[in-house]
């Protein structure tokens, strides 16, 4: 059988969602920019041979809406190279990479592109998905329940099918994160110390420059140049976080501190086979190991990554200590908190660099920047084995092992 590998890996500047640095910016240019940096990074490689183009989006609509991956495959002058767009929400770009290390692995094609962009920015403009009358009526019980609770002090959760009720797939993400907080006792001290540390290990990995080793500069519309990320907080401390209210319920306990911003920005990877880049002598950053998706009620989606983690590690054939280190998704400290902990993993092994907390959340491209992160953080590290994971919006998980190859 033949071994997906990932050649090239890059992304753009992640900005601040409505006033930040990538804001006026449309999805589908963020994207071709990044795609043209991870093409240029193969030289070997004619684009033309490029078998298909994966592009993963949290939210396909308005902007980033009509098959945006054709959309940018003709922007780029890649006629010849068909287009398709997905949505697993925030694992959009981890099932991209997926839909690529099958088909390699089947014989079905040898050079795969797998992005992934968000623009948050564009909900503002009311061109997202979520547009009056899409949600099924069935979930309406659901959503009042939900809302309910988001005007009540947590006290805990309950299987709503336990009762005969569906559980609220549309719920607000940050209810969920109240949820999990509330379900495993999770202390706002304890989140805010999380967000904390996320914030100096993503300070220090700037200072050090490890993030401009996956980060192409940005050439806007305007012409002018962006080059580093909007949401870092260097100067963050416990006191500045304690003091933040909660927003999503009273008396709740995640805050704009300790849960992940909103964003815009894109990421790309090159996925090629073992023997195409043979072929081609270009050596592999990182082969696809294994890949594994999972599902729970859509209320706690937080704990995705804890299942997810378990069935890739079965799929590979190994164990939590084969793991040299682990990049878990920063949607909220109220849910990494509990994974860490049901998963075992050693924080001087999980998000080494910080997370989503300091660095951002594009979803749809959040997948392919954290491959990119794993890769990176394995090199400069001198470690073989990561493991990618993340929650995901509607109640699901999702997890990647990489294996570093140079």
């Amino acid at each position: 059988m033949r071994d997906a590998m990932i050649v090239a890996a890059a992304r753009t500047p992640i900005g601040r969602m409505t006033k930040g640095s990538l804001a006026r910016e449309r999805p589908d240019d963020l994207v071709a920019q990044v795609i043209q940096h991870v093409l240029r990074a193969v030289p070997q490689l004619a684009p033309s041979d490029v078998d298909d183009l994966l592009l993963g989006c949290g939210s396909p609509g308005g902007e980033q809406g009509f098959n945006m991956a054709r959309v940018v495959a003709v922007l780029l002058g890649l006629d010849e190279v068909p287009g398709c767009t997905v949505t697993r929400y925030c694992a959009s770009s981890v099932q991209t990479t997926r839909m690529a290390m099958h088909a390699i692995r089947a014989g079905e094609g040898d050079v795969f592109l797998s992005a992934g962009v968000e623009s948050c920015s564009s909900y503002a403009k009311g061109e997202a998905d979520s547009l009056p009358g899409t949600m099924n009526p069935l979930f309406d019980e659901a959503r009042e329940r939900s809302a309910a609770a988001a005007e009540a002090t947590p006290e805990g959760w309950e299987d709503p099918r336990a009762h005969g009720l569906f559980p609220d797939v549309y719920i607000d993400m940050g209810q969920t994160a109240e949820n999990v907080a509330a379900l495993h006792d999770v202390t706002r001290a304890d989140m805010d110390a999380y967000a904390l540390l996320s914030q100096q290990r993503t300070a220090a990995a700037v200072d050090s420059g490890f993030w401009a080793r996956d980060l192409v500069p940005y050439r806007r519309a305007d012409g002018t140049v962006v080059n580093r990320d909007d949401c870092p907080r260097p100067d963050t401390t416990l006191d500045a976080l304690a003091g933040l209210r909660p927003v999503f319920r009273p008396g709740g306990r995640s805050t704009a501190g300790n849960s992940c911003p909103l964003n815009d920005g894109a990421a790309a990877l090159l996925v090629m086979s073992d023997s195409k880049a043979r072929d081609l002598g270009v050596t592999p950053l990182a082969r696809i190991v294994a890949t594994a998706v999972s599902a729970l009620s859509p209320e706690i989606m937080g704990l995705g990554p804890v299942e997810a983690t378990h069935r890739v590690l079965e799929t590979a054939g190994m164990s939590l200590g084969d793991i040299d280190l682990f990049e878990l998704n920063e949607a909220f400290a109220a849910q990494v908190l509990p994974c860490q902990d049901q998963l075992g993993i050693p924080i001087d092994r999980l998000n080494v660099h910080g997370g989503a907390i300091a660095i951002g959340h594009p979803f749809g491209a959040t997948g392919a920047r954290t491959s990119s992160t794993v890769i990176n953080a394995l090199s400069s590290r001198d470690k073989e084995i990561g493991l990618q994971t993340m929650c995901v919006g509607g109640g699901q998980g999702m997890a990647m092992i990489l294996e570093r190859l140079s």
